[in-house]
């Protein structure tokens, strides 16, 4: 399998699209480290891990929190003795909807620090705990918003452009470590809705700030017909943390289906 014996933990682990990236990095072949808020939901991915033969373990662990963060990759190393990829699916609710003329600085400002916060750390504690050996992926997420001119998007479109831009000046960064930096950009995934997703809260308001049904937001098909999928994402993470993608660095990966180029 393509990841055979790669050790990997996964941030936002119980949330829709953490759990689509573990579930495929197991079925790889990975050993599998999860980490969240809520153990119910991380306990929910491990559980489906497991009963398919893999190997999961899950820590509640503030991603926000650099300390909680090093400690828990401290336990992850003292008992794997290596870490080879580290993908940071923290999500977060923010205000959305709303113009931003009439938006608080703080209800701007909260997704943009937050998700630069949360990546910064996963990934600048991944690196420590891979530079030795000079190898490992560390993977961000980001949407289309960053490339839009998506009205009453908030701060959020902003935090995309900031991670987006965090995972291209790591990777200049820590290339001469043998450490690869892979952002993935899916666009908006209907599955999530039926997940717990934070999705489901964000849009809802977006949906009846625009008269709209939240499944309306959905009904417009990107060029490929159909939207990007928790498949899509759990199969590019598969793809670029193997040695087939061993080539590849600095990257922000198009799976929107056409809804953006490049």
């Amino acid at each position: 399998m393509e990841l055979n014996n790669k050790v990997a933990v996964v941030y936002g682990g119980g949330g829709a699209l953490g759990g689509a990236a573990a579930e495929a990095f197991a079925a790889a072949g990975a050993r599998v480290y999860l980490a969240g808020r809520t153990p119910s939901k991380l306990d929910a991915v491990a559980g489906r891990i497991r009963q398919s033969g893999g190997f999961a373990e899950t820590a509640v662990v503030d991603a926000l929190d650099a300390k909680a963060v090093d400690a828990h990759l401290a336990e992850i190393v003292a008992r794997e003795g290596r870490l080879d990829i580290s993908f940071n699916a923290v999500g977060v609710y923010h205000v959305q909807g709303v113009p931003m003329a009439e938006l608080t600085p703080e209800e701007f400002e909260w997704p943009v620090l937050t998700y630069a916060r949360t990546n910064f750390i996963t990934a600048t504690a991944a690196a420590r705990v891979m530079a030795p050996r000079r190898s490992g992926v560390l993977f961000s997420l980001t949407t289309p918003g960053s490339q839009l001119y998506t009205a009453l998007a908030s701060g959020f479109g902003v935090s995309n452009a900031t991670v987006e831009n965090l995972s291209l000046k790591l990777a200049g960064e820590l290339a001469p470590q043998g450490i690869r930096v892979i952002c993935l950009r899916p666009d908006a995934i209907p599955e999530t809705l039926q997940k717990g997703s934070h999705a489901r809260e964000v849009f809802g308001l977006r949906a009846s700030q625009a008269g709209k049904k939240l499944e309306e937001l959905f009904e417009e098909k990107p060029p490929l017909g159909r939207n990007s999928s928790l498949s899509d994402v759990g199969n590019a993470a598969v793809f670029y943390a193997s040695e087939k993608a061993g080539a590849i660095t600095g990257v922000v990966v198009n799976l929107t289906c056409g809804g953006v180029p490049g």
